[in-house]
């Protein structure tokens, strides 16, 4: 049996006209699939020592429960920004504009988007909550 390395296989696939991409990560169900085959085809003269299965297994799961770990980490900072936003309601938030004009208003609301927090002033200008704003 021939098998081609994963370099042949990629030029072979975009010299097809091959554009889509494989996936870039395997979930924890494709990589048992993966492991089952890989156990079903293995050479019976030389068989795959079982602690190399392990160590693959006990990779898999460590990447995965950092996976979880950020992911319910990303939440609890999702719900801390939001109950820190809700207690700027109402306030006054005095800032120097990028033109140098110092802004003052009152903020009627927060919304938070990916790199912090944006208040909505009473003056219809929106800030993004950071260093050089002073909120009273």
């Amino acid at each position: 049996m021939n098998v081609n390395s994963v370099t042949n296989a990629k030029s072979a696939a975009s010299k097809d006209g091959g554009s889509a991409s494989p996936p870039t990560t395997v979930n924890y169900n494709q990589f048992l699939q993966l492991l089952i085959a890989q156990m079903k085809n293995q050479d019976p003269t030389n068989p795959t020592d079982m602690t190399q299965y392990m160590s693959q297994f006990a990779q898999l799961s460590s990447v995965e429960q950092a996976v979880q770990t950020n992911t319910k980490l990303d939440s609890l900072l999702s719900s801390s920004a939001l109950s820190q936003a809700e207690g700027l309601i109402g306030r006054t938030a005095t800032f120097t504009s990028s033109d140098g004009q110092k802004t003052v208003g009152k903020i009627n609301s927060v919304r938070i988007i990916q790199g912090g927090a944006v208040a909505s002033l009473d003056n219809g200008v929106e800030v993004q909550l950071g260093p050089g704003i002073t909120i009273s």
